[in-house]
């Protein structure tokens, strides 16, 4: 039976804040636990104003220390504004007061060209992401030997168990090197819209399956998917939920033509150009959309051609009710 996982964006609904949205992201994985899920992540997004999920590794304590079970982590922390050498610290910590609980989820988007200034100021140059990532595991397994340019640095505090380790990935190149450091591999359907994304993907992960080779990370592959799910109790519901989400996927300002995330009533009244409907034409394609048998068979169709271990849903929707009822529904259909 696949395994579910929820990717969480702390969002911040219209008429809402940003401390409600964290407090609905931990009811979210509180609920996520009671019904079976396997792991809850969360995002990290910087200058949304619909996101309150800007760092990752303090919303990851938090859920933590408020569920019992349920592994929790990054989906993604971005590695190349970073010092591997100091995430391996964060997650160690995290991993000393939750063992076995705690995932590391890791990508490469560098954000807008503000954000990417901002986090980066006055640097020289950035890591290649394939070394920070092997730099994360040698600091994580206390592998840092002679040959490596900071021999004699120790990522404290040193603990006895290792996070789980996760690529975020959309590239054959991604999951190569995910196989060869035995760490997970998933494979994201949400970032880009794209009709050949879906065979991208199902190279990817075979070629993780085939080149994976066991570590203290992972004993055997792991692949997952991530789509955005847009689910409910009719069709007709989830498309005007789904509305809503693809008036939020135009992007416009850099995603701050809204301050929060829009509502079912402000999608139902915006007036798109026809260049927007072009663009949320295919949008769609990054997302699942219907009730919970149109989403199973959806979903059920992708597994199949990944051969998905599990699946690590984004149910970007309007309304806490709304997530909370669409994680209800998918527990059981999966679970």
């Amino acid at each position: 039976m696949v395994k579910l996982g929820i990717l969480d964006y702390a969002q911040i609904d219209e008429g809402s804040n940003a401390q409600a949205a964290l407090q609905s992201t931990v009811i979210l994985a509180q609920l996520a636990e009671s019904l079976g899920y396997e792991r809850f992540w969360v995002a990290e997004h910087h200058n949304v104003p619909a996101f309150a999920s800007t760092s990752p590794e303090l919303i990851i304590m938090r859920l933590a220390d408020a569920t019992k079970r349920i592994r929790i982590g990054s989906g993604g922390v971005m590695l190349p504004h970073y010092s591997p050498y100091k995430v391996a610290e964060n997650f160690r910590i995290l991993e000393a007061f939750h063992p076995n609980r705690i995932d590391l989820g890791m990508g490469n988007t560098i954000g807008t060209a503000l954000v990417n200034r901002t986090l980066n100021e006055k640097k020289k140059g950035k890591l290649n992401y394939e070394q920070s990532i092997i730099d994360l595991t040698k600091y994580l397994n206390d592998q840092v030997d002679e040959s490596h340019r900071f021999h004699g640095i120790t990522a404290n505090p040193v603990i006895r168990t290792v996070p789980e380790m996760w690529v975020l990935s959309t590239s054959v190149k991604s999951a190569k090197m995910a196989a060869n450091l035995g760490i997970g591999y998933t494979f994201g359907l949400f970032p880009n819209a794209s009709m050949d994304k879906v065979n991208l993907g199902i190279q990817a992960a075979h070629t993780y399956r085939e080149e994976f080779k066991a570590s203290v990370f992972m004993s055997k592959p792991k692949v997952s998917i991530a789509p955005f799910v847009v689910v409910a109790d009719t069709n007709e519901q989830a498309e005007e939920y789904a509305k809503a989400a693809d008036l939020w996927h135009l992007g416009n300002d850099n995603f701050s033509q809204f301050g929060a995330f829009p509502s079912v009533e402000t999608a139902r009244n915006y007036r798109c150009t026809e260049e927007e409907k072009t663009i949320i034409r295919q949008n769609r394609t990054r997302m699942v959309v219907g009730d919970i048998d149109s989403v199973t068979a959806q979903l059920n169709e992708l597994i199949v051609q990944f051969g998905a271990d599990e699946l690590m849903l984004i149910p970007l929707m309007p309304d806490q009710e709304a997530r909370e009822k669409a994680l209800e529904l998918l527990a059981e259909a999966f679970i």
